[in-house]
């Protein structure tokens, strides 16, 4: 039988793709190949990203809808073993360079390490994932070595971004997005038991 494929379209500054991950994780029995595709919520941040307060505030308010927002998806997060902490991210980074990293690490066969390192890096460790020497650290902890040099360089760029284009034309607006087997898709951060059901109709 062939090995399940499942396409994952996503951000790693979207915290809606990280509980999807760990719900997709929680349905997934026997063997699979996910795959993650990149995606850009919001691909104006400049490269050196911006301060994450304003830059939330000015798209939601100042109302009671982020916090409300954010206490919602902790819940979420603790019943899917994520500690989000949103307090301690500083910065909205631009994301091309960790996407780049992403397909880097699939290449070397750790591109699910590595979506998982910089989706705890942002959300539960507040750390800067627009930053090279966070993204080199993490390179290096996922067996990757020393990637300053690749980062530096273009490699990958137009990659990412023909498949973010390729994501919308296909009518990916918002993520997380998943696609099985090539045929049956499912848009956001479903509950496990909706992920079950997509997976048992793939392997049909």
């Amino acid at each position: 039988m062939p090995q399940l494929v499942i396409d994952v379209v996503s951000d790693v500054v979207c915290p809606w793709c990280y509980v999807g991950k760990r719900r997709l994780e929680a349905a997934l029995t026997g063997e699979a190949l996910v795959r993650w595709r990149p995606f850009q919520l919001d691909a104006t941040i400049p490269p050196e990203g911006l301060d994450r307060k304003a830059y939330m505030r000015a798209k939601f308010g100042d109302g009671p809808r982020l916090a409300e927002a954010h206490a919602r998806l902790k819940a979420l997060g603790e019943e899917v073993g994520i500690a989000f902490d949103f307090a301690a991210i500083q910065r909205a980074p631009n994301t091309l360079d960790a996407h780049r990293l992403i397909r880097f690490a699939t290449e070397a066969g750790v591109g699910d390490a590595m979506t998982e390192r910089l989706f705890a890096d942002y959300f539960e460790r507040g750390r800067d994932i627009g930053d090279r020497a966070v993204l080199e650290a993490a390179a290096r902890d996922c067996g990757l070595g020393d990637i300053a040099a690749r980062l530096d360089s273009e490699e990958g760029v137009n990659e990412v971004r023909e498949e973010i284009a390729a994501a919308q034309q296909m009518g990916v607006e918002g993520v997380p997005f998943f696609v099985f087997a090539e045929k049956y898709a499912l848009s956001g951060a479903q509950p496990v038991e909706v992920f079950q059901q997509a997976l048992a109709q793939a392997r049909e």
